[in-house]
Formats: structure tokens, sequence, C-alpha cells
């Protein structure tokens, strides 16, 4: 089956060209990168491409930016101790990472349709209810998110399982950070978009419906991952 091609927006094309300079080598590690405006010249776009490209880099961990000082190439140093998932990721590594996500996030939601209290159907009605009054702001549509996420696993009643999705989830939300708030949570349509799915998967779970629970988290975690590397 032959797939649709979908051309490719401007600040994705600056951001491809300033990544293979990046790893390239050409810029190098704590290189001050040009301002916007030399930058927008540079590749002739327009600065909002360009901030856009840099909002996407700074997301995967390629570059800082600093107010007042410049955006400058990161020093790609792996946490030793964190060698399993590092918080330092290019784009193939957080496919990879949302391919984890689906095996254990899916498990935990089916996991939690059996174990689930009652207090753990509260504590998901509360930060539903919150998400629901955050549509358009993006730093407080993240943290819902990922405390609906968190409330799920902890619903499972397995510490276990617990432990190794805080990790995950912190590398999720360090990685992603700024293009989760630009590409869904500063959208409020998208945003609604994920409280219904949210609201889907926690009535599966308050019914007791755990394969439903499974197929409705692996829906929204696919959908996401397309959202943000496939468009």
């Amino acid at each position: 089956m032959i797939k649709q091609v979908k051309s490719k927006k401007i600040y994705e094309l600056v951001a491809e060209q300033l990544t293979e300079m990046i790893i390239s080598g050409e810029y190098e590690p704590g290189h001050r990168l040009s301002s916007v405006e030399k930058l927008a010249a540079e590749f002739d776009v327009g600065r909002s491409a360009i901030r856009e490209a840099l909002s996407a880099l700074n997301a995967m961990g390629l570059i800082e930016i600093h107010q007042g000082e410049g955006t400058f190439v990161k020093k790609n140093n792996y946490d030793i101790s964190k060698k399993l998932i590092p918080t330092i990721m290019v784009k193939e590594d957080l496919r990879q990472l949302f391919e984890v996500r689906k095996l254990n996030e899916t498990g935990a939601a089916s996991i939690a349709a059996l174990n689930r209290t009652d207090e753990d159907l509260g504590r998901m009605s509360s930060i539903l209810n919150n998400m629901g009054l955050s549509y358009g702001n993006g730093e407080l549509g993240e943290k819902g998110d990922i405390d609906f996420h968190m409330a799920i696993v902890r619903a499972t009643n397995n510490p276990m399982l617990e432990r190794l999705m805080e990790t995950i989830s912190s590398t999720v939300q360090e990685s992603m950070k700024e293009a989760r708030q630009v590409f869904l949570y500063s959208n409020r349509q998208k945003m609604k978009l994920l409280h219904i799915e949210h609201q889907a998967i926690y009535e599966a779970i308050k019914n007791k419906n755990a394969e439903k629970a499974f197929n409705l988290m692996m829906s929204h975690i696919t959908g996401v991952e397309k959202e943000l590397f496939i468009k």
C-alpha cells in the first residue's frame, strides 16, 4: 500500500539542517548559534520558522537557550546512572521511548482497571477536572497529562511498575517539554481532544474494563506520537 507523502513544514527543514550540522561536528558542543534574525537571513526563512526549529532542537536536548545570553549547542554528556534511558535524546531515541511507553502504559491501564481503588478514581477524576480548566495553557496542560498517566500507574498498586514509569515519565517530560507545549497543549482543540481521550480511559478503568483500557491507552499514545513526529 502506497502511503501519502506529506510535505514538510519550513521549520522542520531548518531543524533537520541544524541537527545535521550539530551531529556532523560543524557546530561543536558549546558553540553559540547566530541570533534568530541572522539565522533567518542565512536560511532565507521567517523568524517564526527559526524560533520553532530552535524550540524543537531544544526539546530534543541538542541545544540550550539562555535568555539574554544566546543559544548554545549542548554538550551531550550522558548520565551514567541512567544508561537505560538517557536524558539527552535525538528523534530516534524518542521514537524508541514511545515504544516503551506503549508496552508499559497499556499494560498499566489494564492492570489499573482491575486493581484501582475508590481513592485512585478520585485522584484521576480531580486531575481530569483540572485539565478541563487549563485549555490553552501549555505548562498546566503538560503537568495535568503527566499527573494523569502517573495516577493510572499508581492505581496498579504495583510499586515496581510505578518506579519504572517515574523514570520514563521524567525522561519524556524533559526531552519533549517544549515540543509538547508548542504542538499540543497550547492548542485548545488538541488539548480538548486529549482531555476526551483521557476521560475515556478513566471511564474504562472505573468500569473495570481492562481490555478497553488497554486499547484506549494504545490509541492515545500512538496518536500523540504521530502528532509530534509524523506531521
